[in-house]
C-alpha cells in the first residue's frame, strides 16, 4: 500500500466530497463537511499541504480505508 503524503486542500476536499460528504459552510480559513454516518463534522483547512495526521484523522470519522482514499485521489 502506498504511503499517504502531505496534500493541499482543494485535492481534499474533492476526496471528502466524492466519498459522499456534504459541504456545509466556512468557518475563517476552515471548510466543514458533514457526512452520513459519521461521529463529527470534517475539518479542511486551507493549508497548501495538510499534514498527514489531519488527513488519517478526518478518514477515521468517515470511515474511510486507506485503499478507498488512494482509488479517489487517482480520479481527481
Amino acid at each position: 500500500m502506498p504511503k499517504i503524503f502531505p496534500t493541499d486542500w482543494k485535492t481534499l476536499l474533492k476526496i471528502f466530497e466524492m466519498h459522499g460528504c456534504i459541504y456545509k459552510r466556512k468557518e475563517g480559513s476552515h471548510h466543514v463537511l458533514t457526512c452520513p454516518g459519521a461521529k463529527r463534522a470534517v475539518v479542511i483547512p486551507e493549508y497548501k499541504a495538510i499534514d498527514v495526521d489531519i488527513i488519517k484523522s478526518n478518514m477515521r470519522t468517515v470511515n474511510m480505508s486507506r485503499e478507498e482514499y488512494f482509488e479517489l485521489l487517482k480520479k481527481i
